[in-house]
């Protein structure tokens, strides 16, 4: 079955042209490199729980905006290959300075997922 990373970054908004640029250039490094797909999704209809939720993962701050973003892949196995490929890729490493990230890398969190129901 697929494996699949998912991601949770706080975004300000004034900064989102920047992200989904960035966004769409790593996206298309990760397919190059044999991800079966990389989504990147803008908070909609998500609302600050009691306690827990999107934005209070984050510390979603005024002027911010919640991304959730995550990549496909055959195998827990090639996820391990692509994303090694990945990080050595040039095209990502001009990309992920911390000093330039269009959002708070300090604040995001992901983990890696095995499948446990496709329908």
């Amino acid at each position: 079955m697929a494996y699949v990373d998912g991601f949770v970054v706080p975004v300000p908004k004034g900064k989102l042209a920047a992200y989904r640029s960035m966004a769409r250039k790593a996206g298309k490094v990760w397919r190059e490199h044999g991800a079966i797909d990389y989504h990147e999704c803008l908070a909609d209809d998500v609302t600050v729980g009691k306690r827990t939720s999107f934005p209070r993962s984050v510390k979603l701050q005024p002027g911010e905006v919640v991304v959730f973003s995550y990549i496909v892949y055959k195998s827990r196995r090639d996820r391990d290959r692509i994303n090694k490929a990945v990080m050595a890729d040039p095209r990502l490493k001009s990309m992920i300075d911390s000093k330039n990230l269009p959002f708070d890398g300090k604040r995001m969190f992901w983990g890696g997922f095995k499948s446990l129901v496709r329908v």
